[in-house]
């Protein structure tokens, strides 16, 4: 039996809704204190496992962190009402779907982050073992600025194509031992409507934007540092505005409709191009309907039409300043044979 809907953000009222959930869940829950830190024991689709709601993370031989936030998955009404205002037509029909349990990074991933995979004489390999620096793919340099000089350090990495944002997980998820991966339209959805089913997170009305988002009515026409505003219900920064973000689906205005009972339960739209790709939640120069939770963008061959390199890079937009990402990590470890399948779909080696 597939879990009740779960939308929960207190690790209190996490373990009380659980307790009077139980006949209703295949997840059994136990919770333990270790070195001060609540561990919550679980049976997920048949497997043990263990898990915390918040994790704090460094990449190994850095000094350089990142933090999760665990959501328990559940079902997801995903899509947006006829009657929304601002919508537009590929966000429908409306599909329930079913979202299993992943932990999603608080903040969109930092150009701190990302410069340890980009470049070779960052990648430290102590702390990780069996780790060879020297066989990673990486990004070969950039045409011009990605950023176009609108910050570094502390602001979100941009300017990466899907695939080169793929290859930033499959690096990190080498080097930690735990595998990370983009978050697909459904798990990104999930989180930014953090429980909730109106057009934003915080509710519907438009004049709370600033308090949540960097968008074209307050940027000043830049990004801005990650977190600088209010986190949504699930303590997640940035799902509306500041950049827009890479999620691992194909776009196809017509996906919500070919979704049936079986293709509902996590569903993802396997690319099979370089474009379009979907991006979600909009970007410090767009206007507030981009930021809707519900809202899609697709990427466009467009988006490098200043890269003068024939072919045009795999790596580098040199034109989407505005299009970062942001990492999951489910909540069970796929296994090494998994893992390599996922990579060999979404990456081709």
């Amino acid at each position: 039996m597939r879990p009740s809907r779960i939308k929960i953000i207190s690790i209190v009222f996490l373990f009380i809704f659980f307790e009077a959930q139980a006949v209703q869940s295949d997840m059994i829950l136990a919770r333990d204190t270790v070195h001060g830190v609540d561990v919550y024991s679980a049976v997920l689709g048949g497997q043990s496992t263990t898990f915390q709601l918040n994790t704090h993370d460094t990449i190994p031989g850095t000094v350089t962190h990142f933090r999760m936030v665990g959501l328990l998955g559940g079902e997801l009404l995903m899509g947006t009402p006829e009657e929304e205002v601002m919508r537009d037509q590929d966000e429908g029909p409306r599909r329930e779907v079913s979202v299993s349990p992943f932990y999603i990074g608080i903040h969109e991933v930092t150009y701190d982050e990302f410069m340890h995979f980009s470049t070779l004489e960052r990648d430290n390999p102590e702390g990780a073992p069996g780790f060879a620096p020297d066989l990673v793919a990486r990004p070969s340099p950039p045409y011009e600025d990605p950023a176009h000089g609108m910050g570094k350090s502390g602001y979100p990495a941009v300017g990466m194509t899907q695939w080169s944002a793929l290859q930033y997980t499959r690096w990190l998820s080498n080097k930690t031992g735990r595998f990370y991966r983009l978050p697909t339209e459904a798990e990104w959805e999930f989180a930014c409507r953090a429980g909730t089913s109106s057009a934003f997170s915080f509710g519907e009305p438009e004049e709370l934007l600033d308090h949540y988002a960097w968008y074209r009515g307050n940027s000043n026409g830049t990004y801005q540092k990650v977190g600088q505003k209010a986190a949504n219900q699930y303590g997640i920064f940035d799902m509306h505005g500041n950049v827009a973000e890479w999620t691992l689906d194909e776009y196809s205005s017509s996906f919500y409709g070919e979704l049936n009972d079986t293709l509902s339960q996590d569903p993802w739209n396997q690319p099979t191009s370089q474009h379009p790709i979907t991006v979600r939640g909009g970007a410090y120069n767009d206007p507030p309907g981009a930021l809707r939770c519900g809202a899609r963008q697709k990427s466009e061959p467009d988006w490098k039409r200043r890269d003068p390199q024939i072919p045009r890079s795999t790596w580098w937009n040199t034109d989407a300043p505005f299009v970062g990402f942001r990492i999951v990590r489910p909540f069970i470890q796929p296994t090494d044979e998994q893992q390599a399948a996922f990579w060999m779909k979404v990456l081709g080696e």
